[in-house]
């Protein structure tokens, strides 16, 4: 047999080997030092944006200017830079562009990232990577995980001190075949990530497809953009940039950059202009169009590698002003980033020239979070980007009109009087004390018929309201819109994803020059036409039309807060419009304001923020009607500030959007958002923000769906293939948000008394501490409601939510509701057809439900197997939602779900899963807050006067309803498939960024799309699934600054499997060694039968 065997043994093992170390990956070796330096934010000293010094710039100077007690444009920072060698005596080369970012890592797939740190700063930081795999010894994060002494070593590098982290691109955390060529990652610092991330310690990491990345990492010097050898294969150049509101007064060295002020000593840090003044809103650490050297050429392709951090501002709407990009297979020029958000996008310029790239967040734009980026021919013929199709004339002018926020004068949604006293409505629309009331002067674009402007073309659309009218162009058209300003200041017209010529360049900003070219400043009674090429359409991903907006650039700010396939078409702006910041603020008081009028008042200013839907608010938009069955395009545009964050919400319908099954979008400054309805749930239905604040303050319409003649509409009722029951109750109860805070202490290393989570759990003097009385769903075992459902070990994790209610498509579920609580409420929920949805049910009550799960609450062709929604108490939403009563709400395809009695059914496709609620609960706002006070402080609070401090400590960030680790049960087995369902509500400080250490999933769209980041916003509800892989304690928290210290953080646990997975839990490279020895062994076998 040996003789036999051996030869074709040796020869198919040196073959098999072979082949397994050709598909091994590379070690990529990159020696990094932490240093510490001064950085300059602004280095010419002038705003480039106009040419004006800094001194001299109302808005530069704010954060700029250098004085007795502000600290100016230079900061230390602690910052990761590379060094060529071991030896750490030469910096490495790089990229100007690159700010105070730390290098770019780059691997691909299979490849072993090497980073020798050495710590050259005066205190200690670490390394913590996104998005690739590493054992707890490389893990760079600091958080009771169950680990001790070398397996901590990672966690905190000492001043002087070295330590190598091996990080691994194994295929589970590669992109996936729809996703770019190569992923948007980070690293940074995680003793106390938001300190260190302020400090300065962050860099950029890419993961990529075999084949993409050159052979050598090496950085590359050069001075200028366009003389930089692309790393990658695939494009001519890589950017990678970072949009930030820096808190400098959050750094690490902040006392010291307070001591290189004159006069130090007496400032006060406290002091909120102090403050404001330290908030650098930053692109890769560079304002005011001082990022340098980012220059591209003509027609060749670049990826850009675009990401957020930080806090609850850093809201960033990135548009690249005079091209387009591709996200994810979606044509757009605007990208949406959040802290710990990671976006990659392709572009081939087609328009030469300089242009601006721009945080589109009114805020930050005019704090400076503005750059520039050059496109050159670089032998490249300009002209030879091809223009077909047709010319299209509109005529447009600039009128000002005086507009009714609510023309009706009344509360349409609940038919009342808008200034009913101590209604939410009366403070929009009451006129006491100075208030304006509804009315406000603005301006608005009106179409005309031709270039006399004599006759004004009329609408097709009354739904439009405050928008102008819709300009519409194919691809390969060219738009002529001819302007004329009949308004009595200089206004222009801004257009998102065309292309035009630089003399049409429309924003006020360009090219370091402070004379305007004539298309940004049409003066009152002249005319500018502006031509606008349409040279790339909607991509083969997209809708058949792509939605942009246009609207005035003269003062981007100022000027917007002034104001075919389908059957039908709706467009809907969500937007506060803040009048405050409007050219008409004076002329508004004048005409309706009174001696008790002042503009600084904060009541005042309050009053003034008008949350409209197109210009409307409670119900007052009209045109809003369509026929049930009908095929009905909404397009949805967002713009404003950061509080404009909307989760819209349409009620009684779902829609379609990139193939997945919806019912709310949601839209940020400057973005936009196309869905397809095609509703068959007849009646009057609400569409709203579900953003709290948003909601109470008017942002609600509604829309009508009718019975239609000759119209085809899906079964309103078809019998269920199942009838699911579930027996859910309201209860009062106790709920502890942290029952235990020794998790909590032992990651900030700290006392009860100096731990951030004492703000929030600490009981004493105007304190109520972790308890608090709520009121939470609860499942029964019967009709009976006498004995309660204990809570099986894997719904233990679900904390205050209710119950998972379960459904497969083509089911009813019907509820037994009982009110056990001591107020009315109900039961409402997403996605599905519901009767009985908004009745309130008394206390001691049962009200029998049923919801029908039709096709159209399913999953969409491109979603999971399972979606999730919520359900939710509707009698007051937002009091309810605060109170406690929410669940969630899972909707499967057919067959998905076990068969067997009962609601308990668990899923055949995967082995684990877990709802997980991220919100803020504002205790504030419970129906039990006067009875927490009364319980927890022993006062009457009637007589109690609560102040700020007291309404923060009232704000508990929890997942699931606790803080600070005290979330438990979320436990796998490595190797389990599982699915998270991800919800979102609350107000607008709840957008979360959840983020999850050591494991990547995958969510889809109409693509699938690798990550370990989602963003959840009020109404957001997503179903991301994971196979678990790396064993061991991880932290799983929300990516926002405040929002961890504040507790939004737990851990869940990957145990080992010896049986499960063996091969995919080895090392790369490995692998290939193990199935050569499975071959060797099979063949061997087959030798040995053959010589008996």
């Amino acid at each position: 047999m040996a003789r036999t065997v051996t030869p074709f043994a040796c020869c198919l093992l040196a073959l098999l080997c072979a082949a397994a170390a050709g598909k091994r990956g590379r070690e990529r070796v990159y020696y990094v030092g932490i240093i510490e330096d001064f950085w300059d934010y602004a280095p010419s000293g002038k705003n480039l944006l106009n040419g004006e010094d800094i001194d001299y710039d109302e808005h530069a100077s704010v954060f700029l200017e250098k004085g007795p007690q502000r600290i100016g444009r230079v900061y230390k920072k602690a910052m990761f830079r590379q060094y060529t060698d071991a030896s750490y005596s030469h910096l490495a080369p790089r990229p100007q562009w690159l700010g105070f970012l730390g290098p770019i890592l780059r691997a691909e797939v299979d490849d072993v990232i090497v980073v020798h740190l050495k710590n050259f700063a005066t205190r200690s930081y670490s390394m913590h990577p996104h998005g690739v795999f590493y054992e707890k010894n490389a893990e760079g994060a600091l958080y009771p995980d169950g680990t001790s002494k070398k397996l901590k070593e990672d966690d905190s590098v000492p001043p002087g001190g070295s330590y190598t982290y091996r990080w691994e691109v194994r295929p589970e955390f590669a992109p996936t075949d729809d996703d770019a060529n190569c992923l948007t990652w980070v690293y940074h610092s995680h003793l106390d990530a938001p300190r260190d991330i302020a400090s300065g310690l962050i860099g950029a990491l890419v993961t990529c497809k075999k084949g993409i990345l050159k052979e050598t990492n090496n950085p590359v010097h050069t001075t200028s953009n366009s003389d930089i050898p692309s790393a990658r294969n695939d494009v001519d150049q890589d950017i990678f940039l970072m949009f930030n509101v820096v808190d400098e007064n959050l750094s690490w060295y902040i006392e010291e950059n307070v001591q290189n002020c004159s006069d130090g000593v007496n400032i006060d840090q406290d002091n909120e202009d102090f403050e404001e003044s330290n908030m650098m809103h930053a692109i890769n650490g560079y304002l005011f169009g001082n990022l340098p050297g980012i220059t591209l050429c003509l027609h060749q392709p670049v990826a850009w590698h675009l990401f957020g951090m930080g806090n609850e501002v850093d809201i960033h709407s990135a548009y690249f002003h005079g091209n387009t990009l591709l996200d994810r297979g979606h044509r757009t020029d605007v990208l949406s980033l959040f802290p710990a958000t990671f976006a990659t996008a392709e572009m081939v310029p087609k328009a030469s020239g300089k242009w601006l790239l721009t945080c589109q967040v009114n805020d930050h734009f005019q704090a400076g979070m503005q750059a520039f980026y050059e496109v050159k021919s670089c032998g490249s013929d300009p002209s030879s980007t091809a223009k077909s199709g047709v010319v299209r004339n509109y005529y447009l002018a600039a009128e000002k009109v005086l507009w009714n926020y609510a023309p009706s004068e009344k509360d349409l949604i609940n038919n009342k009087s808008l200034t009913e006293a101590n209604s939410s409505s009366e403070v929009f629309f009451g006129r006491d004390g100075g208030r304006i009331g509804g009315r406000y002067i603005k301006v608005i674009y009106k179409e005309y018929t031709d270039e006399t402007f004599t006759t004004i073309k009329p609408s097709a659309n009354e739904h439009l309201g405050i928008l102008g009218p819709v300009l519409r162009a194919e691809e390969g058209d060219t738009l002529r819109v001819t302007f004329m300003n009949k308004a009595d200041r200089n206004y222009s017209i801004e257009t998102h994803g065309l292309h035009y010529d630089k003399v049409s360049q429309r924003s006020s900003s360009d090219e370091q020059m402070t004379d305007m070219t004539p298309g940004s400043h049409v003066a009152p009674e002249e005319r500018f036409t502006y031509t606008w090429h349409v040279l790339e359409g909607p991509s083969s991903s997209d809708s058949p039309c792509v939605p942009y907006l246009y609207y005035s650039a003269t003062d981007a700010v100022r000027d917007t807060n002034s104001g075919l396939d389908v059957d039908k078409e709706f467009f809907l702006l969500f937007s506060v419009m803040d009048e405050n910041i409007s050219w008409y603020l004076s002329e508004n008081i004048q005409k309706f304001g009174n001696t008790e009028t002042d503009p600084l008042d904060e009541d005042f200013e309050e009053s003034n923020k008008m949350h409209a839907v197109n210009g409307l608010m409670y119900g007052n938009l009209a045109g809003l009607e369509m026929c049930a069955g009908d095929k009905v395009r909404w397009y949805a545009f967002g713009l404003g500030t950061e509080v404009d964050i909307h989760g819209v919400h349409f009620e009684g319908n779902t829609f379609k959007k990139q193939g997945t099954t919806r019912d709310t979008i949601s839209l940020f400054p400057h973005t936009t958002a196309t869905v397809t309805m095609v509703p068959n749930t007849p009646g009057v239905h609400e569409v709203s923000c579900r953003v709290t604040d948003h909601f109470s303050a008017g942002m609600r319409q509604q829309y009508t769906v009718k019975y239609c003649k000759g119209h085809t509409m899906g079964l309103l009722h078809t019998e269920p293939t199942r009838v699911v029951q579930y027996f859910i109750s309201a209860e009062e109860i106790e709920w502890d948000y942290a029952p235990n805070r020794s998790w909590e202490l032992e990651k900030h290393n700290t006392t009860l008394e100096d731990s951030p989570g004492n703000i929030f759990l600490g009981k004493g003097e105007n304190r109520i501490g972790p308890r608090y009385k709520k009121v939470v769903y609860r499942e029964y075992t019967d009709d009976t409601f006498r004995v309660q459902k204990r809570r099986q070990l894997h719904q233990q994790h679900l904390g205050i939510l209710g119950p998972i209610i379960k459904a497969e498509v083509g089911e009813q579920i019907v509820i037994a509701f009982k009110n056990n609580a001591r107020r009315p409420y109900s039961i409402s929920a997403h996605g599905v057809r519901a009767s009985g949805a908004h009745i309130p049910v008394k206390p001691g009550h049962i009200l029998e439900l049923t919801w029908d799960v039709p096709e159209s609450s399913g999953p969409g062709v491109s979603d999971p197997n399972c979606i999730s929604y919520a359900y939710y108490s509707s009698v007051n939403f937002i009091k309810d939602l605060y109170s406690g009563l929410l669940g969630p709400l899972v909707i499967c395809r057919p067959g998905i779900l076990k068969r067997g009695e009962g609601p308990d059914r668990q899923r055949e496709d995967v082995e684990k899963e877990f709802a997980l609620l991220f919100m803020v609960h504002d205790e504030n706002k419970s129906w039990y807050f006067e009875d927490n006070i009364r319980t927890y402080l022993g006062i009457d609070p009637d007589t109690f006067v609560p102040d700020e401090d007291f309404e923060e400590s009232n704000l508990m960030h929890g997942i699931n309803g606790k803080l600070y680790g005290n979330l438990h049960n979320l436990e796998m087995v490595q190797g389990q498939k599982v699915d998270w369902y991800l919800l979102g509500m609350g107000n607008e400080v709840d957008m979360h960024t959840v983020h999850f250490h050591a494991e990547t999933f995958t969510y889809k769209t109409d693509r699938v799309h690798r990550a370990d980041v989602f963003d959840l916003f009020p109404g957001t509800f997503q179903t991301v699934e994971m196979v678990a892989g790396n064993p061991g304690t991880w932290l799983l928290h929300c990516h926002v600054t405040d929002h961890i210290h504040a507790g939004m953080e737990t851990t869940f646990t990957i145990k080992e499997s010896s049986s499960r997975d063996v091969l995919s839990s080895t090392a790369p490279g490995t692998e290939g060694c193990i199935k050569t020895l499975l071959l060797l062994l099979a063949f061997g076998l087959m030798g040995a039968a053959g010589q008996h």
